[in-house]
C-alpha cells in the first residue's frame, strides 16, 4: 500500500513511539532565537565601525563567528533598525558604513564576555585597518 506523504520525517527508533524530530532548519532556528535567559545579566555598549567598507559579508562572517561561540542573544541597532546579531543575513541587511554606530546588547549568562569581544572585533577594523 501506499502510504500519505508525511513533511515532518521520524528519526531512527522514535516512529514506532510516534516520536517526531523537527526538520533541520526548524532546530537550528530554534537554537538561533530562542527566548532570551531570565538570568538577569545584561550588557550594552555602542561602537563605531572604523574599516573603510563598512558591515559587509566578511566583517558579518567574523562578527556571527564571535557571536554564536556565546550563548548569549544579541540584538544589534543601526540606522534605526534592529537584528538578531547571530544572524548574518540580517546584519547584512543594516548595510552599515564605515563610521556609523552598532548599539549592541546582549542577554544571557556570558552577556558581556559577548559584547567586549565584538567591540574588540569591531574596533579592530575586522582585521580589515591599513
Amino acid at each position: 500500500g501506499s502510504r500519505a506523504f508525511d513533511p515532518v520525517p521520524s528519526f531512527a527508533g522514535g516512529a514506532s513511539r510516534g516520536m517526531r524530530r523537527p526538520p533541520r532548519l526548524a532546530r537550528r532556528a530554534e537554537r538561533c532565537y530562542a527566548a532570551p535567559s531570565m538570568s538577569g545579566h545584561v550588557a550594552e555598549r555602542t561602537v563605531r565601525i572604523k574599516n573603510s567598507a563598512g558591515l559587509h559579508a566578511r566583517p558579518c562572517h567574523a562578527f556571527v563567528t564571535v557571536a554564536t561561540a556565546h550563548k548569549a542573544s544579541l540584538r544589534v541597532q543601526s540606522g534605526g533598525s534592529e537584528v538578531d546579531g547571530k544572524s548574518i543575513l540580517s546584519l547584512m541587511t543594516l548595510g552599515a558604513p564605515v563610521e556609523a554606530e552598532l548599539r549592541l546588547r546582549a542577554e544571557g549568562e556570558d552577556a558581556q564576555a559577548l559584547v567586549d569581544a565584538l567591540v574588540a572585533l569591531v574596533e579592530s577594523g575586522f582585521g580589515e585597518l591599513d
